[in-house]
């Protein structure tokens, strides 16, 4: 049986020379049996150059057993023999090798899908452009193609969605990405300024800036040997509730929105206002930027902030828990809502489905309940908001249940601050910009934003600076959820469907 290093979301980093490596033929044999049991995904599977060849990077998540299981194995750099593709038998490897091969040239035997990824500036095949990336297509008379993007009205990031249509009924979309050649992850390797780092890693996808930010924060900490104290544990807890909620009222008012339920949409884009101006009156930005900083905070509870979060949560969540009653007992929008864009457990198992989108699907994936690390393990103990149906409804109904959920987890976090550090002048330290770090250790940060899952990686050299950064937003696997959700569809349903994804064009065009 193939070696894995075993550890955890509350451990720290590992040393590079602990990482088992395998030969190809053992890793992908036990990887195929892995994934083949649902309690088992990939966070990550990424190819770095090592001292003349290539080293390949797994991180394998156990949802049953909390584990985080870290392997790798290695090829020559210009050995251009092709490597049998994992996702010829599992769908959720599709972008990571894809990603591999746009990167460096290496090659996947069966490779299903072997188009670009995200066309980044350091592509191994220059000739690779968006000019002529390889639209799938179908043949006959009664088939029509129609384009959207990629440049779409108002602030929309660009991406080409390409649908394949019998009359009104889709039969394909496909969807590319990769317009923006943004550069985030080589920046983070190209600058050893951890605050500079920091504010990155709240630009990967700005409706995300609480959750990447605290993905590397963790990342950073675990380099540095850093252990949270409580408070600074449970105020980041704190942050990354408001974020959740702000963005998931959001996408309740943008569905209501697309099927013309103004009060829906007033009473939502109401209460996101409310929710972010709570956020701006704790740190000062309505998105939380400048909130999470490396091993400390330089914007820590106050007993009046304390009770201001309480007071506006408490009365966010009973004006919204009437837009949620008056959703679900609304005829003409369970008709327009249920049995649309449903894509089953099954599919969104196979494709390696996460977040909001997963939960909808029946897939109970949540790194709060099944990899805690702090609040979440010591005082909050999640149970993840499952629905079962798929559909454009299940997804909208774990929204709703999760801004409720999220407002009594922020409302119990704050109670103990206020129980327990009120009277302390300043229970939290300040950010910490210059601890050195460890060398030749890997380290991640798994973190469950408001989209879903987000793992960042860092690799460091002997001389302790950050040599590679990865970066896994939701996006990157649930793109394809949403290319499923759409077929057997009319295309007028593909705006409800993809609103009730929302997902980054940003995170995704690293």
């Amino acid at each position: 049986m193939m070696k894995y290093l075993t550890t955890d979301n509350t451990s720290g980093a590992v040393r590079l020379k602990d990482i088992p490596e395998a030969a190809y033929a053992a890793f992908y044999d036990d990887l195929a049996a892995k994934l083949a049991d649902p309690r088992y995904h990939v966070a990550h599977y990424f190819a770095l150059p090592d001292e003349g060849r290539m080293r390949f990077y797994c991180l394998l998540l156990d949802d049953q057993t909390g584990q985080l299981l870290v392997t790798s194995h290695s090829t020559e750099y210009y050995d251009d023999t092709a490597l049998p593709s994992l996702t010829a038998l599992h769908a959720q490897m599709h972008p990571f090798e894809r990603d591999i091969t746009e990167r460096y040239g290496i090659r996947f035997d069966g490779q299903p899908w072997p188009k670009p990824l995200r066309f980044p500036a350091e592509r191994y095949d220059r000739r690779s452009s968006m000019d002529n990336y390889p639209f799938y297509t179908m043949q006959g008379h009664s088939l029509h193609e129609v384009n959207v993007g990629p440049i779409h009205a108002g602030i929309i990031e660009p991406g080409a969605f390409r649908f394949i249509c019998n009359g009104e009924q889709v039969l394909h979309l496909e969807i590319a990405l990769g317009y923006q050649h943004r550069g985030v992850e080589r920046a983070f390797e190209t600058t050893a300024n951890r605050l500079r780092q920091a504010c990155l890693a709240e630009a990967v996808a700005g409706d995300s800036a609480v959750a990447h930010a605290a993905a590397f924060a963790e990342t950073v900490e675990r380099l540095t040997g850093f252990e949270r104290p409580a408070q600074l544990d449970r105020e980041r807890a704190v942050a990354l509730e408001l974020e959740r909620m702000a963005m998931q009222i959001a996408d309740t008012g943008a569905l209501s929105t697309d099927v013309g339920y103004q009060l829906g949409q007033v009473a939502c884009e109401a209460l996101r206002t409310m929710t972010i101006n709570t956020t701006q009156a704790w740190c000062g930005n309505r998105f939380g930027k400048g909130l999470v900083r490396p091993q400390g905070t330089d914007h820590p509870l106050t007993a009046e902030k304390a009770a201001m979060i309480r007071r506006n949560v408490g009365e966010i969540a009973r004006r919204y828990g009437e837009v949620w009653r008056d959703i679900a007992s609304s005829p003409t929008l369970l008709a327009r809502f249920e049995q649309c864009g449903t894509v089953p457990r099954e599919e969104m198992l196979r494709i390696g489905g996460v977040g909001q989108a997963a939960r909808a699907s029946g897939v109970g994936r949540d790194l709060r309940a099944t990899h805690p690390s702090g609040s979440y393990a010591k005082c909050l103990h999640h149970e993840p908001v499952v629905e079962e149906q798929g559909d454009v409804m299940a997804r909208l109904a774990v929204r709703c249940r999760e801004v409720l959920q999220s407002a009594r987890y922020v409302d119990r976090l704050v109670a103990i601050y206020e129980e327990k550090y009120a009277a302390a002048e300043n229970p939290c330290p300040r950010p910490d910009y210059t601890s050195p770090l460890q060398a030749s250790t890997l380290s991640f940060g798994l973190v469950e934003g408001w989209r879903g899952e987000i793992c960042h990686v860092a690799l460091t050299d002997a001389a302790g600076r950050i040599a590679a950064y990865r970066i896994k937003d939701p996006s990157l696997h649930n793109w394809m959820a949403l290319a499923l959700a759409v077929r057997g569809e009319g295309i007028s349903d593909f705006p409800i469907c993809n609103k009730s994804f929302n997902l980054s064009y940003c995170g995704h065009d690293l």
